[in-house]
């Protein structure tokens, strides 16, 4: 078995468990080659002859892991997502090991699930011209994509901490009118974020949304209607109640499906998705790929 590893040198890449888990691979008989990502730069050169490999495994965190599945989209080889970053939610929605010998052999026994991928598409800035990315998780305008900048440099040193951190630097989010364009039809709402979710489990294991599948070919659409960080506690404290026994509740969400998503803020807010800052604001449009990413699996996942 042939093992193309794909890198982000700045995600723990030094972490002793990457190479156990290289080990591993070896230790089962794969042989595994190595290449590691250049700074901001996509993917997609390290992969042109990804068709040569068994399987991919994306080391780093949630943006590395989405990048690669985006450039092998509807290709069907199949990604291993290597937790290596901060929040590794790619990972905790896929319910994987983290343990280097089980994720081995994971990688080993290639076990797939077919899922949804996001594309995110915004127009040219004055510094920064117009970029198509994908997504797995999640792509948001507002609060969330101030609490990711805000968390850049702490990320290495704290963690998932600095996520807290963030939203404590910003109690007082900016409130926007958003004009929402979903599957053709127009919503006027308001609030300080709008999310466009693909895997809806995030931080602490809180679900931002029942009912979210990843292969049903649509998004939760979640707008955040609160006028503080604050007001979120209530919301914070639903999703925790989901650990005793299921609570749909979510109070200052309103949470919309579609499978194509325009979305237009006044004033214009900052972006994000998964965890990556984009250097343009809003507005931004979300649509669904179906069925374009392979990924590993094991028993465990809800997805297998």
């Amino acid at each position: 078995m042939n093992v193309l590893a794909v890198i982000n040198p700045r995600a723990r890449a030094s972490d002793p468990a990457i190479y156990e888990y290289l080990g591993a691979l070896g230790d089962l008989g794969a042989e595994t080659t190595l290449r590691f990502l250049r700074g901001d730069e996509p993917p997609d050169a390290l992969l042109l002859d990804a068709t040569r490999f068994d399987a991919v495994a994306a080391v780093g965190g949630d943006g590395t892991v989405s990048a690669v599945a985006y450039a092998l989209r509807a290709s069907g080889i199949p990604v291993l997502a290597y937790p290596a970053g901060t929040a590794n939610l790619v990972v905790r929605n896929l319910r994987l090991p983290t343990a280097p010998a089980l994720l081995a052999q994971a990688t080993v026994a290639r076990r797939t699930a077919v899922l949804d991928l996001g594309e995110l598409s915004t127009s040219a800035c004055s510094d920064s011209p117009a970029r198509t990315v994908g997504f797995l998780v999640a792509a948001g305008a507002g609060f969330d994509a101030a609490i990711m900048e805000a968390a850049q440099g702490l990320k290495t040193t704290i963690g998932e901490g600095a996520y807290i951190i963030g939203a404590l630097q910003n109690l007082a989010p900016t409130h926007a009118r958003f004009t929402l364009v979903l599957d053709g039809k127009p919503v006027e709402t308001q609030g300080i974020a709008v999310l466009v979710v693909n895997l809806a489990r995030i931080q602490l294991d809180l679900a931002m949304a029942h009912g979210s599948d990843a292969r049903d070919g649509l998004f939760e659409v979640v707008v955040v209607k609160t006028r503080t960080a604050a007001g979120l506690l209530p919301t914070v404290w639903a999703a925790m109640l989901d650990r005793i026994q299921e609570h749909p509740q979510r109070p200052g969400l309103a949470i919309h499906t579609a499978s194509h998503v325009s979305v237009t803020a006044d004033p214009p807010l900052p972006l994000q998705y998964d965890g990556e800052l984009m250097a343009c604001k809003t507005p931004v449009e979300a649509r669904v790929l179906p069925a374009a990413a392979t990924f590993i699996v094991t028993d465990a996942s809800p997805y297998a």
